[in-house]
């Protein structure tokens, strides 16, 4: 399927909505490629440019890949990749080839140079930005406890979207 660009914000709705329900996929721009399902995410605005603000614990192989790229993908599946976000949501990448898994197709982005996933309806290139680790003494308290419980703090990535693409 051809690739058409889009705006940045173009396609916010149904990726807030992916996020929501059976996540999107982020892909680092470092080897090997290793598909991570993400449930939170946030598209804005920062330092005049649209960004992409995605989330990693460092416990995940997807971690040290992020720590080595200087660019991402997001790709947001339709409904029927369903399964494939569930095993890549469970799966670690250290154990799993998760593309040879879920048959889940690789290409090149278009502006950058960054695996996309073809199967995926719209993907996000993203050159990083900023990279900062979320800090548990300034984290709201039921935050802290509800989602950290006192470890494994998220690094926080902040990605220009270079492109934002829909399949045809």
């Amino acid at each position: 399927m051809a690739r058409t660009k889009i705006g940045p914000f173009d396609a916010v709705a149904e990726t807030m909505e992916a996020l929501g329900s059976r996540g999107a996929l982020l892909v680092a721009g470092a080897e090997p490629v290793n598909p991570m399902t993400i449930g939170w995410g946030q598209i804005g605005i920062a330092w005049g440019k649209p960004v992409f603000l995605v989330m990693v614990r460092p416990s995940r192989f997807t971690c040290g890949l992020m720590e080595k790229a200087e660019a991402f993908s997001v790709n947001v599946p339709g409904a029927d990749l369903a399964q494939a976000c569930q095993l890549c949501g469970t799966k670690s990448g250290r154990d799993v080839d998760k593309i040879a898994e879920t048959g889940l197709v690789v290409e090149r982005g278009v502006d950058l140079d960054v695996p996309v996933l073809a199967a995926c309806p719209i993907h996000y290139e993203c050159r990083i930005l900023q990279k900062c680790m979320i800090d548990p003494a300034t984290l709201d308290p039921q935050v802290e406890e509800s989602c950290y419980h006192g470890s494994d703090h998220h690094g926080v990535w902040w990605g220009e979207i270079v492109g934002a693409f829909r399949r045809a």
